[in-house]
Parts: C-alpha cells; structure tokens; sequence
C-alpha cells in the first residue's frame, strides 16, 4: 500500500511538472526549436533530419498512449459492466486515465474489485476480472502500443517496446516518449554516418513552423 502512494504522489508530481513545461513549450516551441537547430554544429540536412525524427516520435508516442488508453479503460468498463459493478463508464474513464502509470495504472481499480469479489464468494467474477485484466489489457499494451508508434515512425515493433519499457523503468511516465525518440536519435544517427541517408532522402522540415520560430519576439531581441 506504501508503495502504491509513493508511486501515485510520484504521478502526480511528475504529471503535475509535464503539464507546466507543455504550456511553455506549446507557447515558445517553434522559437526554441529554431534556436536549438541554430546552435547545432551539423549541416542543415542533418539537422533536418534529427528534427523530422524528433517531431514523428514525439507525435506518434503520444498518438499511441491515448489511443492505448482510451482501449484499456473502454474494455475495461465492458469488463466491470458485465461483472455488475455500477458506475462503469466512471470506471472506465479512471482506468483510461490510470493507464497511462508505469507499473500500477489500472490494476489500482480493477485489484480492489476482484478481491471484494472473492472475500463475497462470487469466486467466477473475481477470477473473471484478473484473467481479463492481465491477458487483455496486458496485451493491448505490449502489442497495441508498439504497432500504432511504429507505424508512424517507422521503427521496428519489438524495438518500440524495448524502448518503451526502459524508457519508463528509468524516467517514469515521460519514458514512454523519451524511450522511443533515444531510439529513433540512435537510428537516425547511425543511418547519417552509414551513409543510408543524405540530403536527398531526407524529409522536408515544416518551414512554416521554423519561420513562426524566427519571428518569436524573443529571437528579434537576440538579432
């Protein structure tokens, strides 16, 4: 029980920060996007092309953990419907949210449940609800997830969730992104100096978003 506290006040800490950084960098991305590409010492098609990766990861990391999270907690919901538990569109909701904890997520909802069903004796149920919960849900993550960022970052499937899961091992719940962009960084890195990319294979950098970086009052103070 301790641990579980530790590791929600640990969430909601760390939640609390990454939504206090997202504003600053929705606010000022562009500016320190251009400012980062500037002090780069790479030529411009290397450049362009670490950021292209950064961009893709970082949306399709994302894409993927709400879409995995939405399935977990609709499933979820289904599954405490169907026991006969009320309020399951509340539970599914909490699950979805939950989900997206390392370690713990969803179990701190459906655990109670099934063990309220085996101290009652309604022993189908319990079992029902862990069966459900560790097979599916687990499955839904350790497939689901990789198959949705890979398809976008073009990343092998097992590499995705290797990545992933040591992500989140050693920076908590911003490893499900920070995982998969060291990984693609890696990629990227090693096919620029295998020569397998150059300038002509790579992808063209949103232009529109670099000059709205450029005209950031703070980089006219600095001109």
């Amino acid at each position: 029980m301790f641990l579980i506290g530790k590791g929600t006040f640990n969430f909601a800490v760390g939640f609390g920060v990454m939504l206090y950084l997202l504003f600053f960098l929705l606010k000022d991305g562009p500016y320190l996007v251009n400012l980062t590409l500037q002090a780069l010492p790479l030529s411009e098609h290397v450049k362009h092309h670490l950021f292209v990766k950064f961009a893709a990861v970082s949306r399709a990391t994302v894409k993927g953990t709400v879409v995995v999270a939405v399935v977990q907690g609709a499933l979820g919901g289904l599954a405490f419907y169907f026991t006969g538990i009320e309020g399951s569109l509340l539970w599914a909701a909490l699950m979805a949210f939950l989900s997206i904890i390392p370690a713990v997520g969803s179990a701190i909802i459906w655990v109670p449940a099934a063990i309220y069903f085996f101290a009652t004796g309604m022993l189908w149920k319990g079992l029902f609800l862990v069966g459900f919960f560790v097979v599916i849900i687990g499955l839904v993550d350790n497939i689901l997830r990789p198959l949705l960022v890979g398809k976008d970052t073009k990343m092998p499937d097992y590499l995705i969730l290797i990545s992933t899961l040591g992500g989140m091992e050693i920076y908590g719940i911003n490893g499900f992104v920070i995982g998969p962009l060291i990984a693609a960084l890696f990629i990227a890195c090693w096919n620029i100096l295998s020569g397998r990319d150059s300038a002509a294979t790579t992808d063209e950098i949103d232009e529109d978003f670099i000059e709205e970086g450029k005209n950031h009052p703070d980089a006219t103070k600095v001109d």
